[in-house]
């Protein structure tokens, strides 16, 4: 009798420990929460060059009284357009869409920012999410470093004549973030955060060049501080080279404009 009471225990023992097992077993795995990240592969990369036109005739450069600041040595101009022989100068140039997911892995130089003249040179950068920038202060007199973002962290920070050099990080994309500052009403300038490496700032001559996009087929954008944004659709291969030319100004600008 003792002995068919063991047999039903060793039964019921074995069974509650194969339920176990099979609970065990069947348990699904964590999901890796690593971000995928991707290099670029300049060997494969295509390369795309252009020029941003400027379709009109462009406001005349208005001078800036600066005699509050004695300080503020040299000349300043209010030129929101900056246009030379038909081509624009201050314009971001990046990959809009056809990117895909994952971060980018790039070791880019530290952008930097240097107040001179009461003057922000240059007058539009461009960075990643996540890069922090290096802002210089060149004159002989105080500015307020003023940034005013929407989807990143606003800072105000004043920064002393010859002083150590602030550095500050911008984590999310965000087109055309206006920076002022309070010292100095009339120094105005703009930060743009991409997402990816691959983006550009046009040169006083209106051209841009953009290296290492993978092939494939993208969405390219030109943003401008006061004329907005066209964009064009491309594809490219590998090693293939591509030119685009992007105009802000007239009909052509007002049907791509977003």
């Amino acid at each position: 009798m003792n002995s068919h009471k063991w047999v039903i225990a060793g039964v019921l023992l074995g069974t509650a420990a194969l339920a176990i097992s099979c609970t065990k077993q069947s348990t699904p795995k964590a999901e890796s929460t690593t971000p995928v990240t991707r290099s670029i592969d300049f060997a494969g990369a295509a390369m795309l060059t252009g020029i941003v036109k400027f379709d009109g005739t462009a406001p005349k450069p208005i001078p800036i009284d600066m005699s509050t600041d004695p300080a503020c040595k040299g000349k300043n101009v209010a030129e929101p357009i900056a246009a030379k022989n038909g081509n624009l100068a201050n314009v971001f140039i990046y990959v809009k869409d056809g990117l895909g997911s994952g971060g980018w892995k790039y070791s880019a130089p530290q952008p930097e920012i240097v107040q001179q003249g009461c003057k922000y040179v240059p007058h539009v950068i461009g960075i990643m999410a996540g890069q922090s920038v290096r802002i210089i202060n060149g004159d002989d007199t105080m500015h307020n470093i003023h940034p005013m973002p929407r989807n990143n962290h606003e800072w105000n920070a004043a920064e002393m004549p010859h002083g150590e050099p602030l550095v500050k990080r911008f984590d999310n994309p965000e087109l055309m973030i206006p920076v002022k500052c309070n010292q100095h009403p009339w120094m105005k300038m703009y930060i743009n955060v991409a997402s990816s490496p691959f983006f550009a700032v046009t040169g006083e001559d209106g051209r841009f060049e953009i290296n290492g996009l993978p092939p494939g087929t993208y969405t390219i954008a030109a943003v401008h501080e006061t004329l907005g944004k066209v964009t064009q659709q491309i594809t490219v291969g590998p090693k293939d080279t591509k030119t685009l030319t992007f105009t802000f100004g007239g009909q052509n600008s007002a049907a791509a404009a977003e």
